[in-house]
């Protein structure tokens, strides 16, 4: 089947800064103008030195951050909404149809257990309890989180448990596309391998993917190209 090359995410002209209100109003410039299209089938690894904006980045790309100008393009139903300036309502639908998130903060939400966790996505989109269910413990399965620990909530599951299970609520929906910040850092070789491979298969299916990786390995592996993040350096004691 031939695959578009038409991007499933488009950012122009995204400007992002901060005010410190309490140092006088201080502006801290982190994204200035920042231009990037990723197509079907790409994993763009965003690369700079630390403290460049690349969180800041992948926030601003999932709406968590609004940034001051610039448009966050997402094709969805058809058609492209901008998450920078988006309703709520359609930036929850985004979330919950198109676009997967990997945070390198893990997930934890007391008495849930990881099976119920994982499978979330799958019934907010109308999958069937059981075979969300199902597809949730293959996938929790496939990345060695043990049966015996499915109907317990991960508050209690070391931190590369807990990373796991964040990785099989977002690989068990096949997001057309992903933003993926530093999913491997808790994880051992075996692990990351199995992270890579479920990447391979994301953009075999014609995902966009956006990644940070500090993992130099893994970073090789899953990229098929780079975006450097430039840092900036403004600052005033006026927000522009």
């Amino acid at each position: 089947m031939s695959m578009t090359r038409e991007p499933l995410l488009l950012v122009e002209k995204l400007r992002k800064h901060f005010t410190l209100h309490l140092q006088g109003g201080l502006v801290l410039g982190v994204l200035d103008d920042v231009d990037l299209a990723v197509a079907p089938g790409e994993c763009v690894v965003l690369a700079g030195p630390s403290g460049a904006g690349k969180s800041t980045l992948m926030r601003c790309l999932y709406a968590n951050y609004k940034p001051q100008s610039g448009s966050i393009r997402v094709h969805h139903r058809g058609g492209f909404v901008d998450m920078a300036n988006a309703a709520p309502h359609d930036v929850l639908a985004v979330r919950r149809e198109t676009m997967g998130y990997v945070s390198q903060f893990r997930r934890v939400i007391p008495r849930v257990p990881a099976r119920e966790i994982v499978a979330e996505p799958l019934r907010a989109v109308g999958v069937p309890g059981p075979e969300a269910l199902a597809r949730a413990e293959a996938m929790l399965a496939r990345l060695n989180i043990p049966p015996r620990l499915w109907g317990l909530p991960p508050a209690t599951f070391s931190g590369g448990e807990q990373q796991r299970v964040n990785l099989a609520r977002c690989f068990v929906m096949a997001y057309p596309v992903l933003l993926l910040d530093e999913p491997t850092a808790a994880l051992d070789a075996a692990n990351r391998r199995i992270v890579l491979t479920l990447i391979d298969e994301a953009k075999r299916r014609g995902s966009a993917i956006v990644g940070i990786f500090h993992d130099e390995e893994v970073r090789d592996a899953a990229a098929t190209r780079t975006f450097t993040v430039r840092p900036q350096t403004v600052s005033d004691t006026t927000a522009a």
